[in-house]
């Protein structure tokens, strides 16, 4: 194999990362080469790549051989599969079998760890997802016009004793609170659905916070947050939106204030300190 160095991969799940990467490196004078997957890659992202292959969900050797003949030296994973499907559409090739059956853990980090090293063994370094893309990272502070009470201030710190929990058993990254309970914890459903799932619940007020696991790999399976996850928390009435800063991303930041200020949502970046604190 020859490695082009002007060549980046992308493994690419659905939303609109994959399309902002691609801009940012092609700016950066880079050729993306993108692997998209079927039913979730948008159509826009093999659009705006100068190649690209579809696949499968486990079509792993297939991956490795078009990164190989595109002379793809280095790669990122960009945006979410849908984690539900693991269980209905996978259609693992040898390769991914084979190392489907060494993974003790089927849990998210487990898995892309896996596949890395997997990648990494031929030569195809995994990146991180940030590459070209630091500004989309949640700045610290109240981004919102509305400021957390006194009350919910207590929640969210309530809130981020639990979700740093659930992320250090590889659960989930967020967690759905009110009144100091917990009423929902994120898993393989996702952030929208466990909001969802909380809101009801807690009937109105619910408090959101979402967090990166401890030791989070920054090369894939960053929290992300956009405009959906206000819509989501407006339809329960839900009231706040605390993300750890700078270890989440943040996508369509305009608009997504402008919603939450419309529906009156807190919208708020936190900084753990290294006394346990938190800042904001």
């Amino acid at each position: 194999m020859s490695i082009d160095h002007e060549n980046i991969g992308i493994i690419a799940g659905g939303g609109q990362f994959p399309l902002l990467f691609i801009d940012a490196a092609h700016k950066a004078g880079r050729k993306v080469m993108v692997i998209a997957h079927k039913g979730e890659t948008d159509e826009r992202v093999a659009s705006a790549a100068d190649d690209v292959c579809w696949v499968k969900l486990g079509q792993l050797g297939k991956v490795i051989s078009w990164f190989k003949a595109k002379g793809v030296g280095e790669t990122v994973f960009l945006g979410a599969i849908t984690k539900t499907k693991i269980f209905r559409d996978v259609m693992p090739d040898l390769k991914a079998l084979t190392l489907w059956n060494k993974i003790d853990s089927k849990q998210d980090d487990a898995i892309l760890r896996a596949v890395a090293t997997a990648l990494e063994k031929e030569n195809i370094a995994v990146r991180e997802s940030t590459m070209y893309l630091q500004h989309l990272l949640f700045p610290e502070g109240v981004l919102s016009k509305k400021k957390p009470s006194k009350e919910q201030r207590r929640d969210i710190e309530f809130g981020w004793q639990h979700a740093r929990a659930i992320g250090r058993l590889d659960i989930g990254q967020c967690v759905v609170v009110r009144n100091c309970t917990v009423v929902a914890v994120e898993a393989i459903e996702g952030t929208d659905a466990a909001i969802r799932r909380g809101g009801k619940l807690a009937r109105e007020k619910a408090v959101v916070v979402k967090v990166k696991k401890p030791g989070q790999d920054f090369r894939f399976d960053l929290p992300a947050t956009g405009v959906i996850t206000i819509q989501t928390l407006a339809e329960v009435k839900g009231a706040v939106l605390a993300v750890e800063a700078g270890q989440a991303l943040i996508f369509d930041r305009e608009e997504m204030m402008r919603a939450a200020d419309r529906a009156g949502i807190v919208v708020v970046g936190v900084t753990e300190n290294p006394d346990g604190t938190l800042t904001y």
